[in-house]
């Protein structure tokens, strides 16, 4: 009786490998023809990509392929190599001496520093018929396509991340339940690795933890030089974009240049004209391994970006703030959970511009209700409209109030009713106005989620954090119920609702007051929005801590002062409840505090510390200190005692 023998294992480790190469077509087409030897095939391919992302996979697929056609396979692991050229000449002899070999150097970016020695003077010395395959997470130098003989023989093979249908495929063929897919594809970012791993453990890649991560990151990022280079993964983790002011605002002046240069050299991370963006199977690995390895730490990360973000939208141009208003955002896009209607993604498809005279005719018909009209006359200033293609797609405005005339309240049963509201339980304090996102309409009248509609939030958002002295905000919803959750969770509640042409509106509103927009963003990174009162704050005096913040944070915005208009300082000691311009008498007290340090013996380097790094600052704290011609250290021992003696003359005026 005979017996049926199958594939042997080696066979069926090479089908299966090759079964799960999903998604490498054209890499595998360009090597199938270096294989295949037709003139003009390139002699050498340098597959570089990001830890995971299958250039070995591609290695192995050549291999087999090339021992299938007869031809000799020499492999080589350059993590062993180091940066020893003898190390390799002996690893890949046979490539020199066997016609036709297939020389496969995998991890190249180990002995990164042979390339030029490679390029230059090993690999011309390669059997007649051989071709390279070095794979790399570090693109290939210039030198191969600047060189005109090499330019013809060699090319590049960048490996992407494998889109989402080529990521369900890879998992169905791992036979991972559907249900389970859709949150795993989310998680890996295309990286097959994270896939792979997943097919044998999704919930541990759903919910990843201790060796998971580990894994994850060691073969996703690879060494980590030291504590600077973590820190500064932990910001590419979490912002949407990374750039070098971000850094310097989380990791502080002297530490950004280095660790902005080091991450735009990682294979993981793209540069972009915005910015550094890193992989999304690696930020995800990274974000969930500083929230597992240490909490305190990923909620600071995550307050100090808030708190730069909010500096980047006042600082921004008009045409740029709806975009930093996004990066910001970008920040909680899973932290409200299922009820978040709200999507950070651009939409470059869609113009958000200032109403002009020639776009009021297709606004006003468009309008539901008969208010538009009135607030077009009295603030066209606070619209704006939404086109696409030249086709109007809606509108939404802002309005900004005092005091209502007797004709904004005749005119507007929303306003007359918000205000009676605000008469009776928070009135305005001298200088104070409130704000309110009347309108935000859209072709076919719901507000549905929409791209229109993320714009319309972006706008008010920006809108909220660029505009100095607003005591309240409120926005107005038709849809209140589908809107519900989204708002509460970004501190917005209801306070009046009024019948208006036969629809019901529902006004949501803060008090700014109570919870400033510095401490709103905060709050919001931390992932709690406390329910703040109405009414102005009551004028206990601020805890030392806050009011130490506070200084320093005018001092950091001097040069900026309708920041001012934010500054938790305003509700202190230092600025009197009926001042007629609080931020003037605000910075009039803290300039009185620093002539007082110029008359103090004691403070004289005190005051020219302070002076010459904020209120005539020019450059980084280095050159402030050659300027001021002492050593740096002793130039950043003045600063502290500095910033020091200021708060001790303000808290005793």
């Amino acid at each position: 009786m005979s017996i049926k023998v199958g594939p042997g294992l080696a066979d069926r480790l090479t089908a299966a490998r090759a079964g799960a190469l999903v998604g490498r077509d054209f890499e595998r087409s360009v090597l199938d023809r270096m294989l295949s030897g037709p003139a003009g095939a390139p002699l050498v391919a340098y597959v570089h990509g990001p830890g995971g992302i299958g250039k070995s996979s591609l290695l192995r697929y050549a291999a087999a392929r090339a021992e299938l056609t007869g031809r000799e396979v020499v492999q080589v692991d350059a993590r062993f190599l180091g940066a020893d050229p003898g190390r390799l000449e002996v690893a890949a002899a046979a490539a020199c001496v066997e016609p036709g070999a297939v020389l496969l150097i995998d991890t190249f970016e180990q002995a990164q520093r042979l390339e030029p020695w490679l390029r230059d003077t090993f690999l011309p010395r390669i059997a007649a018929g051989a071709i390279v395959v070095l794979a790399s997470r570090i693109a290939p130098d210039s030198g191969w396509m600047t060189d005109p003989g090499w330019a013809r023989m060699f090319t590049g093979l960048a490996v992407r991340p494998l889109d989402a249908a080529q990521s369900e495929s890879l998992l169905a063929a791992r036979n991972v339940a559907p249900d389970d897919r859709a949150a795993i594809v989310a998680f890996a970012g295309g990286n097959p690795l994270v896939l792979s791993l997943a097919a044998s453990s999704p919930a541990a890649v759903a919910n990843p933890t201790g060796d998971v991560l580990t894994t994850l990151v060691e073969r996703l990022v690879g060494d980590v030089p030291g504590g600077l280079h973590r820190r500064a993964l932990d910001v590419l983790a979490q912002a949407h974009v990374t750039r070098e002011e971000l850094l310097r605002a989380v990791l502080g002046a002297d530490d950004a240049a280095t660790a902005f240069s080091w991450l735009r050299r990682q294979p993981y991370v793209e540069t972009t004209p915005q910015g550094l963006h890193p992989h999304d199977a690696v930020r995800s690995a990274l974000a969930a391994d500083l929230r597992w390895r240490d909490p305190e730490r990923c909620q600071e990360v995550r307050t100090r970006i808030s708190a730069a973000c909010l500096s980047a939208v006042r600082r921004a141009a008009e045409d740029d703030a709806l975009l930093r208003v996004a990066e910001w955002m970008f920040l909680f896009r899973d932290q409200a959970g299922s009820h978040d209607l709200y999507d950070w993604q651009a939409h470059p498809h869609i113009e958000d511009a200032p109403l002009a005279p020639a776009d009021v005719p297709e606004v006003l018909g468009m309008a539901g209700e008969s208010a538009v009209a009135h607030w077009i006359r009295r603030q066209p200033e606070g619209f704006r409209v939404y086109r696409s293609a030249g086709r109007l797609l809606g509108y939404m405005a802002v309005l900004r109030l005092r005091v209502p005339s007797p004709d904004d309240l005749s005119a507007d049963p929303v306003i007359a009713a918000l205000w009676e509201h605000v008469e009776a339980a928070a009135p305005l304090r001298q200088g104070e106005h409130w704000g309110i996102r009347r309108f935000a309409v859209q072709s076919g009248g719901h507000q549905r989620p929409s791209p229109l509609m993320d714009l319309v939030g972006r706008r008010t958002v920006a809108t909220e954090m660029r505009t100095p002295g607003r005591a309240m905000t409120f926005t107005v919803f038709q849809d209140a119920e589908r809107w519900r959750q989204h708002l509460t969770a970004a501190g917005l509640h209801e306070v009046v609702a009024v019948e208006v042409d036969g629809l019901r509106q529902h006004v949501f509103g803060r008090d700014w007051r109570r919870q400033p927009v510095e401490r709103w963003i905060e709050d919001r990174a931390r992932a709690s929005t406390p329910v703040a009162s109405w009414g102005p704050a009551p004028a206990d005096p601020l805890p030392r801590e806050e009011f130490e913040e506070g200084v320093l944070e005018a001092l950091r915005t001097w040069r900026a002062p309708r920041e001012f208009a934010t500054s938790v300082l305003l509700r202190s000691h230092l600025v009197s409840p009926e001042s007629a311009d609080p931020v003037a008498d605000l910075r009039d007290a803290i300039t009185a505090a620093l002539d007082a340090l110029r008359v103090d013996p004691a403070g004289v380097k005190a005051h020219d510390a302070l002076t010459a790094t904020y209120i005539a600052a020019s450059g980084t704290h280095k050159a402030t200190a050659r300027r001021l011609g002492v050593p740096y250290g002793t130039y950043r021992r003045h600063l502290a005692l500095a910033k020091e003696r200021l708060v001790e003359h303000l808290l005793t005026r």
